[in-house]
C-alpha cells in the first residue's frame, strides 16, 4: 500500500467509527503500542478536521497481557498505556497495524477490562494477514493479504518510519 492508499483508508475508518453512532462521544479510540498509536492519532484528527467532535484516544500496552510473556527469551520493552478517560459504558474501537494470530487482540481485550466495562469493543487493523490462531477477526480492516507464515507485513508509518506504507517481506527467521 503507498501513502495514499493508507491516508484514504484512515479517511475511510474515520467515516465507518462514527456511523453507528448517533452519539459520538460515547466513542473512544484506543491505539496499541507501537503503530496503532500513531494511526490512531491520524484517524482522531480526521475526525476533529472533517466532523469537528473530539473524540477521547489512549494508548494500550499489552506486553504483560501476552500469553508468551514469560516463555521470550530476552527482557521485552514495555511502552506507555495511558488510558486517561472512563471506560464505562463506552463504545471503545482498538486500533493495530496488523491482525495475524489473533492473540494481541486477546491481550489487548484482557487489559481494557482491567480498565473498566466497556459497552462494547470493536477491532480495527490496517492490515488481516490471516493465520489465526484464536476466533478473532477486525471490524474494520484497511486490506486482506494472504501472506505464507516465513512472510512478514511491515506496516510503516511517516513519524517513525519516515514513510507511509506496507510492506510484505520475507522473515529469514522463519525460512
Amino acid at each position: 500500500m503507498s501513502a495514499e492508499d493508507l491516508n484514504r483508508t484512515y479517511v475511510r475508518f474515520a467515516h465507518q467509527f462514527l456511523e453507528p453512532h448517533d452519539h459520538p462521544e460515547k466513542l473512544a479510540l484506543i491505539g496499541m503500542q507501537t503503530r496503532g498509536v500513531y494511526m490512531g492519532k491520524k484517524i482522531i484528527q480526521l475526525i476533529r478536521k472533517e466532523f469537528g467532535y473530539e473524540i477521547d484516544f489512549g494508548v494500550l500496552d499489552v506486553t504483560f497481557y501476552r500469553d508468551d510473556f514469560r516463555s521470550r527469551l530476552k527482557m521485552p520493552e514495555v511502552k506507555v498505556t495511558e488510558i486517561p478517560f472512563d471506560l464505562y459504558d463506552r463504545d471503545v474501537v482498538l486500533i493495530d497495524d496488523v491482525l495475524y494470530t489473533g492473540r494481541t487482540v486477546r491481550s489487548a481485550m484482557d487489559a481494557i477490562m482491567d480498565y473498566g466495562r466497556p459497552h462494547s469493543i470493536k477491532f480495527c487493523c490496517m492490515v488481516d494477514r490471516g493465520h489465526r490462531e484464536l476466533p478473532i477477526c477486525a471490524d474494520y480492516v484497511g486490506t486482506r493479504l494472504p501472506t505464507h507464515v516465513q512472510e512478514e507485513v511491515l506496516v510503516k508509518v511517516k513519524e517513525l518510519d519516515d514513510e507511509d506504507a506496507v510492506y510484505v517481506v520475507q522473515n529469514p527467521d522463519k525460512e
